[in-house]
């Protein structure tokens, strides 16, 4: 759980930005996103596969150039 105490003499922007980093830092967004619907396992592994065939693509055009 991120929590940010706003110290004194602080703006509410640098507070904002501080607890925007702190959330970045314990990935708290990937996991809502993750746990937002249900995927079957056989769906997850096929999302899993597409991801790491999508990636090894970019992997492969990088190494060409």
């Amino acid at each position: 759980m991120a929590e940010v105490k706003v110290q004194d003499g602080e703006t509410l922007e640098n507070a904002l930005r501080r607890f925007k980093r702190k959330v970045l830092q314990e990935d708290i967004i990937k996991e809502v996103k993750r746990h937002a619907f249900y995927l079957k396992p056989g769906q997850k592994r096929r999302v899993k596969q597409a991801l790491a065939r999508k990636r090894a693509r970019k992997k492969s055009r990088r190494d060409i150039q």
